[in-house]
């Protein structure tokens, strides 16, 4: 059995193909257990993110091309549509690549501190879903815990640098004044609570936070002086807002070419800037088109994104070894618990043994038996037993050629040449 990384993120694949196959948080407990059942995974986990969706699993035969044909099925695509556009890591590449996604290091922005919470999700849906299985439990509390001691012993953290972050950075390069900005910011989550913190310390005028469920609108809202919204009414205060950011789980846009356009009529088309953050897309692409709309996509950010990344390639470097040395660990372990399973049923083999021999010379006993012709007996049956299945398997490998065997079998034994000396002289 080995472990399977599986995916594709925004190196590998456009906005438009990464929406197309993004698994919304309804859909996951359906999704994962039609992945374990169809690709003969024994345990699986979904990742699904804005800018990546991946799949981790154990597979007998690790096979990449059944994971993205399975993804591309779901989502009702061409078989093979994505194959071009994924990557796959298997035993300790996934490892490692499951650390170095959960410290930020896969990141857009290096080092945003969002993909954690992410990760963990991940591990909760797949818990929840019954699909996690010990070996990938395992893997997952290995990569939090490496992930959390490069947030601890690295500096990749320390300035507040996300897409968030970079969304807020271009607002500020387009309108250098933004306490006579208003901003709509539509969703409720963890993204746009970044950016509502960032925007309130950067003196922004006025915030108003627009969701589906208004009591999660007034949690982000309420702090931070803003004003709170459901989505019904982003037409009524749109043309008040000069900087929209947007970032939901909905699988249909919110905000459509539409209402953009009789709102810029009423501001009598001064700009608006907007950030469509969500993966599937909340702005329709076609309000992009508009003479008075600087709209902008997760991709858009890659310049600002740049930037702030140039600031954590030292301590990039640090978290890097700080994820070798955590892969190394588990891979360890890993192959330790898997020399214990072997024990084990070894042990159990040797008991066994032990036990009928025993059983036989306390039947012998009882019949009035010498005690030491029965000791002596036991004794002798016993080591035959013992020896009798790895000498046949020594025997035959040997006469295969695989001469390897033979210093194995010196070293499993703690056979040297001072050992085969004192038994020679014996």
């Amino acid at each position: 059995m080995g472990f399977l990384a599986f995916g594709i993120n925004h190196r590998t694949a456009t906005v438009d193909v990464r929406e197309r196959v993004a698994f919304a948080p309804d859909q996951l407990a359906d999704a994962l257990q039609q992945l374990r059942d169809e690709t003969l995974s024994r345990e699986v986990a979904i990742l699904s993110t804005c800018n990546r969706t991946e799949i981790y699993c154990t597979q007998d035969q690790p096979d990449p091309a059944a994971l993205a044909d399975w993804v591309a099925r779901y989502h009702g695509l061409e078989p093979g549509a994505i194959r071009g556009s994924s990557y796959a890591h298997k035993d300790a590449g996934a490892v490692k690549h499951m650390m170095r996604v959960a410290a930020g290091l896969d990141s857009m922005v290096l080092g945003e501190p969002q993909i954690l919470g992410q990760m963990k999700d991940a591990w909760q849906y797949a818990r929840t879903a019954g699909t996690l299985g010990p070996s990938l439990d395992r893997l997952f509390q290995s990569t939090f815990n490496t992930a959390k001691q490069v947030r601890t012993d690295t500096a990749i953290g320390a300035n507040p640098v996300s897409v968030a972050f970079a969304a807020v950075s271009l607002a500020r390069q387009i309108f250098s004044d933004l306490s006579r900005s208003t901003a709509l910011l539509i969703g409720a989550g963890e993204t746009i609570e970044l950016v509502a913190r960032h925007l309130n310390e950067q003196g922004i005028s006025k915030i108003i936070i627009a969701n589906r469920t208004l009591e999660r609108a007034e949690a982000v809202s309420t702090p931070l002086g803003g004003r709170a919204i459901t989505l019904n009414q982003i037409p009524d205060v749109l043309a008040q807002c000069e900087i929209i950011i947007a970032s939901t789980a909905s699988p249909l846009p919110i905000l459509g070419k539409g209402a953009v356009e009789r709102a810029l009529k009423q501001r009598r088309h001064q700009p608006m800037f907007m950030v469509d953050i969500a993966v599937p897309r909340d702005i329709e692409p076609e309000v992009g088109d508009l003479a008075d709309v600087y709209l902008y996509s997760v991709d858009d950010l890659q310049e600002v994104i740049q930037e702030n990344m140039r600031s954590r390639q030292d301590a990039a470097e640090a978290a890097e070894r700080l994820i070798e040395m955590g892969t190394d660990e588990f891979m360890q372990r890993l192959r330790s618990r898997a020399a214990v399973d072997v024990l084990k049923r070894y042990r159990q083999q040797a008991e066994q043994q032990r036990d009928q021999e025993l059983d036989k010379a306390l039947a012998r006993l009882e019949r009035g038996g010498d005690p030491a012709a029965v000791m002596a007996e036991m004794a002798r049956a016993l080591t035959n037993k013992l020896l009798h299945e790895p000498s046949v398997q020594l025997k035959r490998m040997s006469a295969e050629g695989r001469s390897e065997s033979l210093s194995l079998a010196m070293e499993l034994f703690a056979l040297d040449d001072e050992t085969n000396t004192a038994q020679g002289k014996s």
